[in-house]
């Protein structure tokens, strides 16, 4: 900020501007990246609400705070939103008459992906990686299938095997030149929406954050920023943005699949496509909390998870933010001095449609329910309660 302390307004200025392109400035202090992004469209209900998040165990004097980018929409919600924005800009400023993308067979990103593209006229061609036992049956309407079909996104399945083997930038490729014969224009978003122009979108959040804390009441600083990771784009944004703008705030981030060392070199190849001049290590702390796997989950993340709502209200996915809150949870337990005193932002990076494919899992211990025991001197006559 100048030395005068003005505030940067953010630009959203009305809900009439929800599905509009327009001409995007950046924050004064990612005006020196490049490439800078010429537009960016508007998909998210922005800004997304902090909160304090009153967790049950914390170490002495520590706040936790909530972001919730969970409440960005709901067809349309989550992290993926954010780099949406800007995506699906240059696929529009671009041309394409469709969009390919490609994920688990519960990809938050790829549901997304999918209503962002009908709400912008453009068709959605998915591939969804399953087991090779499920690669040739219908792949059912659970979570996030049932938005992605119901908007009528074409879906192609691949097995996890042929997707290790092939992987997803040459499986993509495959299915855009078959498009393209076939007198199509398809845009290819990566994994998660992943690339450097993606991770504009986090940039845009850390401002996002900077506005809402000085506008907000009181003088509040956040010494930490928790997130769980998955393909490494929003990790990549919220580093860089925080590390550039006044936030300052150490990014941690919990990985939910592969390792460190990818996510560190993943995040390092975004970096160097905005020519930030920065090491992906000094600007994040990763740690890896896949557990048995990606989008598998132990029993005790899933009580966890119930744990945390029934407490807070709050209902974490099973896939992202449950297992980076366990993770964050388990270390403050472990390792109490690291997080004493400490005021945490941690980002609620949605996936709630996720739960639905866990639900034989958590049955056994969700429970709370029972036949309500009327007596029978209770007066009963038909007609008296109207069923709405």
């Amino acid at each position: 900020m100048d030395a005068n302390n003005d505030v940067e307004v953010p630009k959203r200025s009305s809900s009439f501007d929800f599905l509009t392109r327009k001409p995007y400035v950046p924050p004064h202090w990612a005006s020196h990246l490049n490439p800078i992004p010429s537009h960016v469209f508007s998909l998210g209900h922005l800004p997304t609400p902090i909160h304090k998040w009153n967790l049950p165990n914390l170490p002495n004097n520590t706040e936790v705070w909530l972001k919730r980018d969970d409440l960005s929409g709901m067809q349309l919600s989550g992290n993926k939103v954010r780099k949406l924005e800007f995506l699906m800009a240059d696929a529009v400023a671009q041309g394409a008459d469709c969009v390919i993308t490609i994920g688990g067979i519960q990809s938050n990103h790829c549901r997304a992906t999918a209503v962002a593209a009908k709400y912008l006229n453009l068709d959605c061609f998915l591939i969804l990686r399953t087991s090779k036992v499920l690669v040739d049956k219908d792949p059912g309407l659970t979570g996030n299938l049932l938005v992605e079909r119901l908007v009528g996104a074409h879906v192609d399945l691949v097995s996890k095997e042929e997707y290790a083997k092939i992987g997803s930038e040459t499986l993509t490729k495959i299915l855009k030149e078959k498009l393209i014969n076939e007198g199509r224009r398809p845009y290819v978003i990566p994994v998660g929406g992943s690339n450097s122009l993606g991770t504009w979108g986090y940039i845009e959040a850390i401002w996002e954050i900077e506005q809402q804390l000085q506008t907000g009441t009181g003088q509040r600083k956040f010494d930490d920023v928790v997130v769980a990771c998955g393909s490494g784009g929003t990790i990549a944004g919220l580093s860089l943005g925080s590390w550039l703008s006044t936030l300052k705030a150490k990014v941690h981030a919990f990985s939910v699949c592969d390792d460190t060392d990818y996510f560190y070199d993943f995040v390092q190849g975004l970096l160097d496509g905005l020519e930030a001049g920065v090491d992906s290590r000094d600007i994040v702390n990763i740690q890896n909390a896949k557990g048995l796997g990606y989008a598998i989950n132990t029993s005790e993340e899933l009580k966890f998870v119930r744990e945390i709502a029934s407490a807070t209200g709050v209902v974490l996915d099973p896939v992202y933010s449950g297992k980076a809150a366990y993770a964050m949870m388990k270390d403050m337990a472990e390792n109490p001095k690291k997080w004493e005193g400490r005021k945490i932002l941690f980002i609620h990076t949605g996936g709630l449609l996720g739960l639905y494919d866990k639900v034989e899992e958590m049955a056994s211990f969700v429970g709370n329910w029972r036949r309500m025991d009327v007596h029978e001197d209770v007066p009963r006559k038909d007609g008296t309660g109207k069923m709405f």
